[in-house]
């Protein structure tokens, strides 16, 4: 495990692919292979590189942890700093509505923002992703302390996420780490915890 490095990006991009259908592979529901990467890593690694951390094997990246310490001020430097080059790079109408990119796509053009009142108690927020054959062997318990450290080290007292209601795997690990459900929205469940 260490720290992100710029030519890390293509291989989170990749990971957050083979991960992004609720901890599955994503690459046969995406026609753009990097359309997920832009917006669950890419600002990310861009914009607060240094909480951004990744696991590395013998192929190369196969787990990341990203996070930001203050979620208000990531999402207003992703509106100046990153939505505008992707939203010239896809049109609003460059992939049909109903289907897996289109509704990337809208995430790009109309952002959410989060909960006004899970930000308040817990400002930072993350993602991590992890390769299956990294799963189970306490890698991402290591990603997550390393970011919750770096967190710590910035200031922020809680954290908090967004998971798939139907990523069980997933919301079991959070749970072992500390994470109790705050929000329950219709597909996903937002978990916190201090820090």
């Amino acid at each position: 495990m260490r720290e992100f490095r710029a030519g890390d990006t293509a291989e989170a991009y990749a990971v957050c692919l083979r991960t992004g259908d609720s901890g599955e592979d994503a690459s046969a529901l995406h026609t753009d292979p990097d359309l997920l990467g832009h917006v669950y890593v890419g600002a990310y690694l861009a914009l607060a590189p240094s909480l951004a951390f990744v696991c590395v094997d013998d192929t190369g990246v196969a787990g990341y942890v990203v996070g930001a310490s203050d979620t208000r001020a990531f999402e207003q430097a992703c509106e100046r700093d990153w939505w505008p080059g992707l939203r010239r790079r896809y049109p609003p109408h460059s992939f049909p509505a109903h289907t897996p990119d289109g509704r990337v796509l809208r995430l790009i053009h109309e952002p959410p923002e989060a909960d006004a009142d899970v930000v308040e108690r817990y400002p930072a927020h993350l993602h991590i992703n992890l390769m299956p054959r990294l799963q189970g062997l306490g890698m991402g318990r290591r990603l997550l302390e390393t970011l919750f450290d770096a967190l710590r080290a910035a200031g922020a007292p809680a954290i908090h996420l967004g998971v798939s209601a139907v990523n069980h795997r997933a919301i079991g690990f959070y749970h072992r780490m500390g994470f109790t459900e705050v929000r329950r929205h219709t597909t996903s469940l937002i978990l916190a915890r201090p820090l």
